[in-house]
């Protein structure tokens, strides 16, 4: 008999090549497949909560997978999979779950976040993109706001891709800034392929005075991603959360 598992991890992007299985490039898919089927000595395929692009990381990401001889029981479990892992990846916990649960379409919510740093730094190179002018960030967070007027988010979608509605409700959406870091969070029911790096894009159209939040809004309501602004480099970006609701885990007392 079967038993459906979430894992939970992060990864950081910049050495894969996406998270989704591909010929001749790693994947993070593809290294956590490896590692859990030597383990377990079966085959394991694993579905995540989305598919990031090259370079795209992830501080959280779950994936699920069933396994008929895997068992929880051991305290060093999780170690052992960390140790069979790419030093680029992490799992932080393995929970069982009813048979049912799916990492990608029983999700609620995902947040994502988008780094810049004003300042170049050798550092963070890799996990933000360096931006040298000052934005405003007032104006970004007004263009922000305007976000919530709406569900349709097609002028911020990758073209010709498979889904059935480009239709997305959002929770939060905010610019940060300590020091020279930029943050921008953002967090909705769903996302579009490409959503999160071409909205940062247009926004920073607007906080650096090359649109106003008129054309901001005409943007939206074109529902046309060649009136958009031009994606920002995935190196920026981080998936931080995936929510889902309690009913998904089987929990013992």
């Amino acid at each position: 008999m079967t038993q459906r598992y979430f894992i939970e991890l992060a990864y950081k992007g910049t050495h894969f090549h996406g998270w989704q299985v591909q010929p001749n490039a790693v994947s993070v898919q593809e290294c956590l497949e490896k590692a859990l089927s030597t383990i377990t000595r079966e085959p394991i395929s694993v579905t995540g909560a989305g598919r990031t692009d090259t370079g795209v990381h992830a501080s959280y990401f779950v994936v699920h997978f069933d396994s008929g001889k895997l068992t929880l029981d051991h305290p060093d479990f999780t170690h052992k999979l960390n140790s069979f892992l790419n030093k680029d990846m992490v799992v932080f916990n393995i929970s069982k779950v009813t048979p049912e649960a799916h990492a990608r379409f029983d999700a609620i919510s995902r947040t994502y976040q988008y780094h810049l740093n004003l300042r170049k730094d050798p550092f963070s190179l890799e996990t933000s993109w360096y931006f040298f002018n000052q934005p405003n960030l007032e104006i970004m967070n007004e263009a922000s706001w305007v976000l919530f007027d709406y569900i349709d988010f097609t002028s911020f979608s990758k073209l010709h891709t498979d889904v059935k509605t480009n239709n997305c409700k959002m929770y939060r959406a905010e610019w940060t800034q300590t020091g020279s870091a930029i943050v921008f969070t953002v967090k909705a029911d769903r996302f579009l392929r490409n959503m999160v790096r071409a909205l940062v894009g247009t926004i920073l159209e607007v906080g650096i005075g090359k649109i106003d939040l008129n054309q901001f809004r005409k943007i939206i309501e074109q529902k046309d991603r060649s009136a958009a602004g031009l994606s920002v480099p995935a190196h920026g970006l981080f998936l931080t959360d995936v929510e889902y609701p309690e009913s998904v885990f089987i929990r013992t007392v």
